[in-house]
């Protein structure tokens, strides 16, 4: 059984259509990144999720049953806006928060002792949320919505704010929940993050989904046009070949970029014909380029 199926959803605000005919399957135990540039309709789509908003058409199951409400006591959800009582201590509000979604007892304070270590802040235990930094009041509230261990966990931009030491804290423990079985859906625009983390990712765009498959798959299925390589000889000539765009180089280190269509076994065979070729490797895309490469696609298409 997937843990979220969204089949054609519409969503309309006035004249702006931010969310267009969108079908997702996310599998269950597996880390899912919502991403793309800003007003994309990645909020969006995850408050229809939630039913903090109603889709104008489609179709949302979560863990297969169609009733949301029926299901939010299986999900965490931490909105893109945060939202905690600045004057209550953190141990406070971690408690008032699991009590709320169901924990009680010995139960309630060992989740709490556990999540204020996870997040490293037994520290900071009894001091007030107001007196937290940003980054600090972030991982409170990552805490606060895993601190019942849903089997869902819905995100919204869960790295804002944070430095790169407690992003990779942050990060560590959502993949480890994944380990444990739990499904994870975030939202961000920052690509890197999402390749170090994301087993499988939508890209949406204007509200239209341009790319939904695993990070694997889209890696393999994307080629680059630009060659990595280490050679020794004299290399004047490697600009002048056929499908050669642009050569950079320092020292034995080259860079070359081909056209399109080229075929780098043919630029391969060219270079061992006459340099001594100690290194070559065709350059696997980043996520980061591949997504700007898409919507730059996607803009020019609607222009």
């Amino acid at each position: 059984m997937d843990a979220v199926l969204l089949n054609s959803l519409q969503k309309s605000f006035g004249e702006v259509r931010a969310v267009n005919n969108l079908s997702v399957t996310v599998p269950q135990a597996s880390v899912y990144g919502f991403l793309g540039p800003n007003g994309a309709g990645k909020t969006t789509t995850l408050r229809m999720i939630m039913n903090i908003i109603r889709p104008d058409s489609g179709q949302i199951r979560i863990f297969g049953d169609s009733s949301v409400e029926q299901a939010k006591s299986r999900i965490g959800y931490m909105p893109e806006e945060r939202g905690l009582y600045r004057k209550m201590t953190v141990t406070k509000v971690l408690a008032f928060f699991g009590a709320i979604k169901g924990l009680t007892g010995n139960e309630l304070s060992g989740r709490v002792s556990k999540w204020l270590r996870c997040v490293e802040l037994t520290d900071w235990a009894t001091k007030k949320v107001e007196e937290l930094s940003r980054g600090m009041h972030q991982k409170l509230q990552f805490a606060v919505t895993a601190i019942n261990e849903p089997e869902l966990l819905i995100l919204d931009e869960p790295f804002a704010g944070l430095d790169p030491l407690n992003t990779d804290l942050i990060k560590a423990i959502m993949l480890e929940m994944r380990d444990e079985g739990k499904t994870i859906i975030f939202s961000t625009h920052v690509m890197h993050e999402a390749e170090k983390l994301c087993d499988s990712i939508l890209l949406i765009n204007k509200g239209r989904a341009i790319l939904d498959d695993s990070l694997a798959n889209i890696k393999s299925h994307r080629s680059s046009n630009i060659v990595s390589a280490e050679l020794e000889g004299d290399t004047d000539f490697i600009e002048r070949l056929p499908k050669v765009k642009a050569v950079k180089s320092e020292g034995h280190s080259f860079e070359i970029t081909l056209a399109d269509n080229a075929d780098t076994q043919q630029l391969l065979k060219a270079l061992v014909e006459r340099l001594r070729v100690h290194r070559f490797e065709v350059k696997v895309p980043s996520l980061h380029e591949i997504f700007v490469d898409l919507v730059g696609a996607s803009n020019a298409e609607d222009s």
